[in-house]
Order: structure tokens, then C-alpha cells, then sequence
């Protein structure tokens, strides 16, 4: 596994945690936006926005670039490769265990789906 500091991982995984970052995060992908484009399609204000959009920076998920008065937010997704690397660790576990709980019911089907021996007659 790909070791990455623990608080670049904590970092990461706690600016994705929220849906209103996440969102955020999706509107970047599209194209930069200015904090108040951020901020619009949420009921918050631009302090509020602004707040988010600091935790984004912290984890190197958006860059924001200051153009006159207006502060642009542009994606950064190189960091989410950390958390894809974390998670894909994970992904082979699970990947093993379930390659091998397949094998355990396939194995139980072709028990089941042989015929039984035929039953021995009595004499009388």
C-alpha cells in the first residue's frame, strides 16, 4: 500500500465528507467559479462559503487565485489520487473476500445440484 501522511488523508476525507463541499467540488470539475458562484446554490452566506472553501485549500483540493476584488476557486484533483490509493487497499480486501465467498456458494450449488444416490432397497 502507498503510504500517505495520516493528515493529508484527514484532511482529504473530512473535506469530502460534506455534501455541500462535495457540490462544490462538482461545480470546480465543470469549470473555476468565483467564491459567490460557489456559494450561490446553497442557502449560506459568502462567510459560510468562504468557510468551506478554506477547508478545501487546507486539503489541497481548490486553488484560489485572487483577481481584483474577486477570488477565483479552481480544482486541484491531484490530491484525491491519496484517497484513491487509501481506498484501493481497501477495494482488493473486500475484492479477495468476496472472490472467495463466490467460490464457497458456487462450490455449495454443484453439491446441492447433483443427484442423490439412488436409495438402497429393502429386502423383505
Amino acid at each position: 500500500m502507498v503510504k500517505y501522511s495520516s493528515a493529508q488523508l484527514d484532511d482529504i476525507f473530512q473535506a469530502l465528507a460534506d455534501p455541500t463541499r462535495r457540490a462544490m467540488l462538482g461545480s470546480l470539475a465543470r469549470q473555476p467559479r468565483s467564491v459567490g458562484e460557489l456559494a450561490e446554490p446553497f442557502d449560506m452566506s459568502l462567510a459560510a462559503a468562504s468557510k468551506h472553501i478554506k477547508l478545501l485549500e487546507r486539503a489541497g483540493l481548490i486553488e484560489r487565485n485572487v483577481q481584483g476584488r474577486t477570488h477565483v476557486c479552481q480544482l486541484n484533483a491531484m490530491p484525491l489520487h491519496a484517497g484513491m490509493e487509501w481506498m484501493r487497499h481497501y477495494e482488493q480486501f473486500w475484492t479477495q473476500k468476496l472472490d472467495a465467498l463466490e467460490a464457497l456458494l458456487r462450490a455449495e450449488d454443484r453439491a446441492k445440484s447433483k443427484p442423490a444416490p439412488p436409495k438402497p432397497r429393502r429386502k423383505r
